[in-house]
């Protein structure tokens, strides 16, 4: 396997792999969140959001826009516009709906909620948290797994166009 097609390949799998988990979330943790109490919540929230901060998750979230942007790169060194442009749009769009909707609504959400005092807090202010915060990063998180289903279609997208010889 070449360069070009290892570049595609592992692109093709790290956004697969965050369009599961934002899809996965989606499904399944949000769903079950909405049946907790509000401290129950709020306490939920505050340490998924530190626990997920690891290279675990960073590496690959922070690095998918790199190695797109290599392998659209690298497509178009090669003269494969059409892959190329399919992998920049893979790019342009993650970057944009994934990484920039996270850095610019999911987490200052995450750093307010992760600021607020629960052990401290009335019944009513933990609600009102909640309510502050729930559906507001709910809106955003639809944002991003779209943007990332889309982005992952793309790139995959990019595989399944016919090279062409130059």
């Amino acid at each position: 396997m070449d360069a070009k097609q290892l570049l595609l390949t592992t692109s093709i799998v790290a956004t697969g792999l965050m369009a599961g988990l934002f899809y996965g979330w989606s499904v399944s943790v949000i769903p079950g969140t909405r049946r907790l109490a509000s401290s129950d919540y709020v306490g939920l929230m505050q340490h998924i959001n530190r626990e997920i901060l690891t290279p675990r998750f960073l590496v690959p979230f922070v690095g998918i826009p790199l190695l797109l942007g290599a392998a659209a790169f690298t497509q178009f060194r090669a003269g494969d516009q059409r892959r190329g442009a399919l992998i920049a749009a893979s790019a342009a769009t993650y970057l944009v709906g994934v990484f920039g909707v996270t850095a610019a609504r999911n987490v200052p959400l995450n750093d307010a909620l992760d600021a607020f005092d629960l052990t401290g807090a009335t019944a009513d202010q933990i609600d009102d948290r909640r309510t502050t915060y729930e559906r507001r990063w709910n809106r955003w998180n639809t944002v991003r797994t779209i943007a990332n289903v889309a982005a992952f279609s793309l790139v995959a997208a990019a595989a399944a166009v016919t090279e062409r010889a130059e």
